[in-house]
């Protein structure tokens, strides 16, 4: 059943203290409707576009090579507003400079403006390098410099403008130097991406990719962490300390228990109720109650996520929240694999009715649908099938085939788990 597209009456339970140390109840259908509405998936994905505040709106957008059906930075993006295409991403980083790509959890794009909280994260991930053990391999200061001095000379370089190689063993993962001094400048912010080519990264000097009053901002750490932390509460909606630290992976543990004993009194302790019908105990912005009460129902439009989707990113969030239980099993064995190597939830409303595999064939210009998995006790009507048949007609458009083939039953599933 549909909920009401009416006001917080509808979702939650508040037993509202007048002292914020009392908790504040958020039932589990408030707290789906938040989380949906916080990544941009509780409206119709229509009307205008404004690519860098829906960026900025979900934080970061990671980025994937794997194009079964289309990139996953460009189906997350599409799955919010369906007049996004592929090559406006490219344009906001390399034309516009309103996002840069850096490393949070994986290889993302985040909002430009977030640049001044993200210079503590460039030395991080230079010193995880570091701790790795590449940098034994690395090229010192001197061949470093070499390399940096040809980008400043000659513009813009991929990997593929130098031919270092690999020496001794070839070992899975293993880079040649130049791509270990590349990605450590990278790493470490003395380079940044320019643009993408085929997903193939142009590196150039960082002073001529951030602007000048971002990169010159030197904000003292504990105000970057406190930034970081700040930033991903208001886009979690309500979220526990450990969900508040994986959000970016940019912070610690410790360091998120600090900030939040340090900013007790301007954040709202809540109780968000489960799937499952248990109540966990964790944070929300002080204006809580506000966003609860201008809440109103998700969309009943399908939608199929991308595996990477940033909604469905923090697994136990997924299960606690919508009792949906997920896995990417692209780097699986085939033969341990429960459902299969690219499979893509079907959201529908506040609930995830199914799984389905679908795959592009773009030489045969066809999107073929290889297997369906309704959820168990999910009923799957007729009007259920329209509506995926219309999502999938709709991302054959946006992929450029013209046709959708059935390879499996449509009233599924073909494989029982």
């Amino acid at each position: 059943m549909s909920l009401p597209r009416s006001p917080i009456t509808a979702f939650a339970k508040p037993n509202i203290s007048p002292t914020a140390q009392v908790p504040l109840r958020i039932s589990n259908r408030a707290a789906r409707a938040l989380w949906l509405s916080q990544q941009g998936l509780a409206s119709p994905p229509t009307g205008p576009l404004d690519l860098p505040r829906l960026i900025d709106q979900l934080g970061f957008v990671q980025l994937d090579s794997i194009q079964v059906v289309a990139r996953a930075q460009h189906h997350i993006l599409w799955s919010r507003n369906q007049s996004y295409r592929e090559p406006m991403l490219d344009a906001c980083l390399a034309r516009d400079r309103a996002i840069f790509e850096h490393f949070t959890h994986d290889a993302s794009v985040l909002p430009m403006s977030f640049l001044p909280l993200w210079r503590r994260q460039f030395d991080r991930k230079a010193q995880h390098m570091a701790r790795a053990g590449w940098i034994k391999d690395l090229p010192d200061a001197a061949a470093r410099a070499v390399i940096k001095a040809r980008i400043a000379a000659e513009g813009p370089l991929s990997t593929h403008a130098f031919d270092t190689k690999v020496s001794g063993p070839r070992k899975m993962w293993s880079r040649p130097p130049h791509k270990l001094a590349l990605d450590y400048m990278w790493y470490s912010g003395e380079l940044a991406t320019c643009h993408r080519v085929n997903f193939n990264k142009y590196y150039d000097l960082a002073e001529r990719v951030f602007p000048a009053h971002l990169r010159d901002q030197c904000l003292p750490e504990q105000d970057q962490i406190d930034g970081l932390c700040h930033a991903a509460l208001t886009r979690l909606g309500m979220g526990t300390l450990g969900e508040i630290q994986k959000f970016w992976d940019a912070v610690t543990p410790a360091e998120v228990r600090a900030w939040a004993n340090r900013h007790g009194p301007s954040l709202r302790p809540v109780l968000i109720e489960s799937a499952q019908g248990d109540w966990t105990p964790a944070l929300a912005p002080v204006d809580i109650e506000t966003r609860l009460a201008a809440l109103t129902a998700p969309s009943t439009r399908t939608r199929i996520l991308n595996p990477f989707d940033p909604a469905i990113r923090d697994r136990s969030r997924l299960s606690r929240l919508f009792g949906f239980d997920y896995r990417v099993e692209m780097f699986v064995p085939a033969a341990k694999r429960l459902w299969g190597y690219y499979v893509f939830p079907i959201l529908e409303g506040h609930r995830f009715t199914g799984r389905i595999e679908v795959k592009a064939d773009r030489a045969r210009s066809v999107l073929t649908v290889l297997n369906l998995w309704p959820e168990p006790g999910m009923a799957w009507p007729a009007a259920r099938h329209d509506r995926l048949r219309a999502e999938l007609d709709r991302m054959a458009r946006f992929i450029g085939v013209a046709q959708v083939v059935w390879d499996t039953p449509e009233t599924g599933p073909t494989k029982v788990r």
